[in-house]
């Protein structure tokens, strides 16, 4: 068990190709270290047989986890952490499911995730909450949490996840784990899905190793006959990326937030260290007194966008199952309530606002190479410390009938939700509304030993360069070896 924990993805699959493991004896490992931890964390949900895949594929035999979310295996529920779709199983096989078992992983199992991957948090109703390996009592983040859980508790070295609002990189903020969001269109969405959310969410994994996040990103890339658009690829590998000297780079560094005007002093350090290390590295780094966008309009425009979409899954999902209110979790309720109480008119301004963010950003852009921000603007909390106080939640009834805008919009119910789910992940819608990449980098840990990531935001296709200084990063201040006492 200690030589499979030792190993990252490309590591195991050069053991199964070298014929010094097989897939079986691989397997056997890491459903031996999930009987030993899933009790504890929370972190799979569903045991899958695993499917037949790929001998030949880059990742043959390696163990592989997919998210309860988005992420379809044919014959099998994918409930998005809803009650309403929890036995219902799926028809098709989606394109990157598909892609990681021509790749040769092995999946066994889904993870857990918030109802509809709503919150940065995993405890859904359904399956309970997810826990932070590095200390049990706090929330492993989301919406990929019970993916981040897994990878840091040793149960695989790469777990299948997506990002709609920074859901890979705050799990992996809150695991100390290596995350990457691509680009827009980068990952292809179909075969039911044309673009998650309306082209702000995409598909990834959390890893232990910058390598695995490049690798992967390798298996899951290219052209789809059922994409929207076909998107530029790179002219190398990106696996080729890591350890490549991504030049003398200039960094804008900024902890402020009008969502969260006092960041935590722990978040702040997370990133003014990576600065620091940064600049040790031969980069120029300089902190900016405001952010380079305002932050309060995306957040607007992001979630005006986000209701709708609430209202739209859960309209879907009692179409696919016949689910009534019973089948979702009142928050998910009031969310969906707010998308149909949203005036198309105010829906199609919200999305046209995005090139304004886009622009800003580019803007940015056009004088610093990356954006350096806290991952997270607090450490992982306690879990059910966002949770509403009971008299708002017996408030939450009355609101799930509502259907005034004036009413819904104003409401301390409504404030304190969008507060809560927002006030302590200011920082990553901002790569998903623009479509721009982003990574988290595990180089801070509390003095409570909690992680704390730092977040680095990079121009429209500029993966190959966050891969290279992640890789820099991640040799001036390994992270891979360090483990939870779990």
């Amino acid at each position: 068990m200690d030589d499979y924990q030792g190993y990252d993805a490309v590591g195991l699959a050069a053991l199964v190709r070298d014929k010094r493991a097989s897939a079986d004896e691989l397997l056997a490992a890491a459903r031996g270290r999930a009987a030993e931890v899933n009790g504890h964390i929370n972190a799979i949900v569903v045991d899958v047989e695993p499917p037949v895949t790929n001998g030949d594929g880059p990742f043959a035999g390696v163990p592989f986890l997919l998210k309860d979310l988005g992420q379809d295996l044919a014959g099998y529920p994918t409930s998005g952490g809803s009650r309403s779709l929890a036995t219902t199983p799926v028809p098709e096989t989606a394109t990157v499911v598909q892609r990681w078992l021509e790749a040769g992983l092995v999946v066994f199992g889904k993870t857990n995730t918030p109802e509809f991957g709503a919150k940065g948090i995993t405890e859904s109703h359904l399956f309970g909450p997810a826990r932070n390996p590095w200390n049990l009592d706090h929330t492993p983040g989301g919406s990929s949490g019970g993916a981040a859980a897994a990878v840091a508790a040793g149960i695989v070295p790469c777990a299948a996840a997506s990002d709609g609002g920074g859901s890979i990189r705050i799990p992996a903020s809150a695991c100390g784990l290596f995350g990457l969001k691509p680009s827009r269109g980068l990952v292809p969405s179909g075969p039911l899905v044309q673009e998650g959310l309306g082209g702000t969410a995409t598909h990834g994994v959390v890893s232990r190793t910058v390598r695995d996040t490049a690798a992967m990103l390798d298996v899951l890339v290219g052209p789809s006959p059922d994409a929207p658009y076909l998107a530029a690829l790179p002219s190398t590998p990106y696996a080729d990326e890591v350890g490549q000297d991504p030049g003398t780079l200039r960094i804008g560094l900024c902890t402020t937030s009008s969502i969260n005007p006092t960041p935590h002093p722990e978040a702040v350090a997370a990133a003014t260290r990576a600065g620091q290390l940064l600049e040790s590295l031969g980069h120029e780094v300089e902190e900016l007194s405001r952010q380079p966008f305002d932050d309060a309009a995306l957040a607007r425009d992001f979630l005006t966008t986000w209701f709708a979409y609430a209202a739209d899954s859960v309209a879907e999902a009692r179409a696919f199952s016949g689910a009534g209110d019973s089948g979702f979790e009142p928050d998910t309720l009031v969310m969906a309530a707010l998308g149909r109480a949203t005036k198309p008119v105010t829906l199609v301004r919200a999305i046209e606002d995005r090139q304004l963010h886009v622009r800003r950003l580019a803007e940015f852009h056009a004088s610093y190479d990356l954006l350096l921000t806290p991952t997270t603007a607090m450490p992982p909390p306690r879990i059910g410390a966002l949770d509403l106080p009971p008299a708002m939640q017996r408030a939450q009834q009355g609101l799930v009938r509502a259907r005034g805008a004036g009413l819904l919009r104003f409401t301390p119910v409504v404030e304190q939700l969008i507060s809560k789910n927002l006030g302590w992940v200011p920082y990553t819608q901002l790569a998903n509304l623009t479509g721009r990449p982003a990574i988290s980098v595990p180089l801070h840990w509390t003095a409570d030993g909690l992680p704390i990531g730092a977040q680095l935001v990079g121009a429209l296709g500029t993966e190959g360069l966050l891969l290279r200084v992640a890789a820099q990063l991640e040799e001036a201040q390994p992270w891979a070896d360090r483990r939870p006492a779990l």
